[in-house]
């Protein structure tokens, strides 16, 4: 009989519920925060050499948290510029949020902000079908390689937009994290239906090297406590397991002996460490800065 699991995007309020979950328990942000902190000034150091306006292309900009952490070092490090910030996120719940972000912010002066409610593969094609070729000095994708088709091809063709000076900012869950442990095991039993594909920092060296691309890496340390995925019927533990597994309601839906396992492993060494008699499980991240 065919399993009822079905992927955590066909429910999109659902996912959202879930991401929000997720980055309360974990130290995800805190994470990215400390890298935009002590690495993004030497990243950005040079992408706005002598240039009055500096054009910055988020690519699933999400609410928007990170990116305004982002425009803040750009806007310091090169004061008088005009900041030209476009967004691509194809989530419209996620959008009103960023701009309300936008709204209560104090410090956006010299930023004008373009929103694009599209995939990065529509962006792509929207922009081959108008024959359009816009360069940019900054571009970023956080988090979202994972909901491509093409990763490869996503990466060379946003790598093709960069200026000369510029940069391009890869964000993904890391090689080492307890998400490579957890998807290599156990992804081919999730229901991805083309949705989402399992990626991690291990495995972008391989195709930035054979596009003959220069890159940097940087591993982040960040943790996420999932105590509450073992306590059945609790709300939250339900959405963390369904972002863990992006599979909707999948304490309910997994089969016994598949929620069983993945139970077992999210407990294991190789996913998470046990401290306190809390389960915390490794959510760290690889940065990959990608030279023009």
């Amino acid at each position: 009989m065919a399993s009822p699991m079905r992927s955590l995007l066909a429910d999109l309020d659902r996912y959202v519920q879930s991401f929000r979950v997720f980055l309360e328990r974990s130290t995800e942000h805190q994470s990215m925060q400390e890298f935009v902190e002590r690495h993004l000034p030497d990243v950005i150091a040079s992408i706005g050499n002598g240039k009055s306006t500096i054009n910055v292309l988020s690519v699933g900009g999400g609410a928007g948290e990170m990116d305004l952490q982002i425009l803040s070092k750009i806007r310091a490090r090169y004061p008088g510029a005009t900041i030209n910030n476009d967004v691509i996120e194809p989530s419209a719940d996620q959008i009103s949020k960023y701009k309300e972000r936008v709204a209560q912010a104090s410090n956006l002066e010299n930023i004008k902000f373009t929103w694009h409610k599209e995939t990065a593969n529509e962006y792509e094609s929207r922009m081959n079908a108008e024959k359009k070729t816009k360069k940019w000095d900054f571009i970023h994708m956080i988090q979202m390689l994972y909901y491509v088709k093409d990763i490869p091809a996503t990466i060379r063709y946003f790598h093709s937009l960069l200026e000369a000076q510029a940069k391009l900012l890869i964000i993904l869950v890391s090689g080492k994290s307890g998400w490579e442990t957890l998807w290599k095991k156990y992804g081919p039993s999730f229901p991805l239906e083309d949705l989402c594909s399992y990626v991690s920092s291990a495995d972008l060296p391989r195709m930035l090297d054979s596009a003959g691309l220069k890159y940097q890496l940087y591993e982040l340390p960040s943790h996420m406590d999932i105590t509450s995925c073992f306590s059945e019927g609790d709300k939250d533990g339900e959405l963390l397991l369904d972002f863990l597994t992006e599979t909707l309601d999948f304490a309910k839906t997994a089969p016994p002996e598949l929620k069983h396992q993945v139970m077992e492993e999210l407990r294991k060494p190789g996913c998470s460490e046990i401290r306190d008699g809390k389960v915390f499980f490794n959510n760290s991240l690889g940065v990959i800065v990608v030279e023009p």
